[in-house]
């Protein structure tokens, strides 16, 4: 894979997750499935985010929304969390100690 920003990963990533449950799914499969978002994958997207930061991944225009974002979605994770009943689950990215900390730009 090449060295790329860390929204590019993620974009690359989603792309080849989508081709992927394309090839697999069964032939003359016709009917969809409505959407399921997890706490669990909120818990990843706002990894994700923290991730990205780290690695400057976003421009510095962009951080206040993307920070408002993150911190509306922690509080949603929260609220729902609690209201199930549950802990605050925990991002599902793996540590990645093979991946570069910082990715120059081209």
């Amino acid at each position: 894979m090449p060295n790329w920003s860390g929204l590019s990963q993620l974009v690359y990533f989603a792309k080849e997750k989508k081709m992927t449950e394309e090839a697999t799914a069964p032939e003359g499969a016709t009917e969809q499935q409505a959407p399921n978002l997890s706490l669990q994958d909120i818990a990843t997207f706002v990894q994700i985010i923290d991730i990205c930061s780290k690695r400057g991944g976003f421009e510095g225009q962009e951080m206040e929304a993307i920070g408002g974002l993150r911190n509306k979605t922690v509080a949603f994770l929260n609220a729902a969390s609690e209201k199930q009943g549950q802990e605050t689950p925990e991002g599902m990215v793996p540590a990645g100690d093979d991946l570069p900390e910082t990715v120059e730009a081209e």
